[in-house]
């Protein structure tokens, strides 16, 4: 009977021992804590505006193994450090309005990606073609108008604040080469003129104005499209700055074909580099993409854009060229007639975001 219970006690203490030895490895086998990126630097940037409406409609994202994965954070992983958005007034549909823009700055922001916001001051597209006044603003005076682009970038901006979400960049207006919110007899023959330039700068200096009040540290950018028409560039520049425009950083749109994209590159680098030189402004671009049909010339076109980008200073050495935003990479099988995406059928990334890696 004491020899049984004399085993029982030397069991015991032989499984007590052996358990807090495991105990013991076990806590001192490493973890490696997961690993954050560095999103500072250059800007390695992409505009997901449409990313909400695509999620309603069940559009579907994929990383290279196959798996599902979120949109923003499946361009985190592949080195996107930055994120642009653009702001309606009203839009009919409700998407792209303050809060649709809110809900995905948040997302954007919990995973640590700097913003852009851009503001087009109309219910829809605005671009070279079109800058239609929001509905609301409709019969307005030049005075009336400055006055709701300066409100409406303080209400949108403060929101913003308001959720603890700070941009680093932040566009009044969207491709702003013939001015905006234009009268009906608007003509953008030449581009603008010395008239309508004093109006416009008026409005864009407003905007301007708004997003120091909010954001003092943010870069203002007046955004403009084909950056490798310098004729563009200079006339407008010309013309503003007459009229003692206020801007941190000029931005261009760049979308070039196969077959030309290496000379639009070289057009477009020396506009920047002039406007550098001649203004002593920071360049960035805020849109570019390339037809889907091919990603490996994609690839090369955008590594060159994004090695020549940031490779830009002024005569000082300091850096100039800020960042290179693709717009809406992550459209694919024709989404709303849009075939520059930069995924694949299959909702995988092409081989034209590697140019992003880092």
């Amino acid at each position: 009977m004491k020899i049984t219970k004399l085993l029982y006690l030397i069991i015991f203490i032989f499984i007590a021992f052996t358990a807090c030895d495991d105990d013991d490895n076990k806590k001192t086998i490493p973890v490696d804590p997961p690993v954050e990126k560095d999103m500072s630097g250059f800007a390695h940037g992409a505009d997901v505006s449409w990313l909400t409406e695509m999620e309603s409609q069940d559009v579907l994202f994929y990383n290279a193994e196959g798996s599902e994965t979120e949109c923003m954070s499946l361009l985190k992983d592949m080195d996107m450090n930055a994120i642009r958005l653009r702001v309606w007034v009203n839009p009919t549909d409700g998407w792209c309005n303050k809060t649709d823009f809110l809900v995905k700055a948040k997302r954007a922001n919990d995973l640590k990606m700097r913003i852009m916001v851009d503001f087009h001051y109309s219910d829809s597209w605005a671009d070279p073609g079109k800058q239609n006044k929001p509905a609301a603003w409709e019969g307005f005076t030049l005075q009336e108008l400055v006055a709701a682009v300066e409100a409406h970038t303080t209400d949108v901006l403060t929101a913003l604040k308001d959720w603890n979400i700070t941009p680093e960049w932040v566009q009044v207006g969207n491709e702003t080469t013939y001015g905006m919110l234009w009268d009906d007899d608007e003509s953008i023959s030449g581009g603008l003129t010395a008239n309508n330039g004093a109006n416009y700068t008026q409005l864009h200096n407003a905007g301007y104005d708004a997003v120091k009040s909010v954001f003092p540290d943010a870069k203002v950018v007046l955004h403009i499209d084909r950056g490798n028409r310098s004729d563009l560039t200079q006339n407008l520049l010309t013309i503003t700055n007459a009229n003692n425009i206020k801007i941190d950083v000029l931005g261009f749109s760049l979308y070039p074909e196969t077959d030309n994209w290496e000379s639009y590159t070289t057009l477009c680098i020396n506009n920047m580099q002039w406007v550098v030189d001649t203004y002593g402004l920071d360049v960035m671009i805020c849109e570019v993409g390339m037809s889907n049909d091919a990603p490996e010339t994609a690839q090369s076109f955008l590594s060159q854009l994004v090695s020549q980008v940031s490779a830009i200073t002024d005569n000082q050495g300091n850096s100039k060229g800020l960042g290179v935003f693709y717009w809406e990479p992550q459209c694919y099988n024709n989404w709303k007639g849009y075939t520059k995406g930069a995924f694949d059928s299959e909702g995988m990334p092409s081989a034209a975001l590697s140019a992003f890696a880092k």
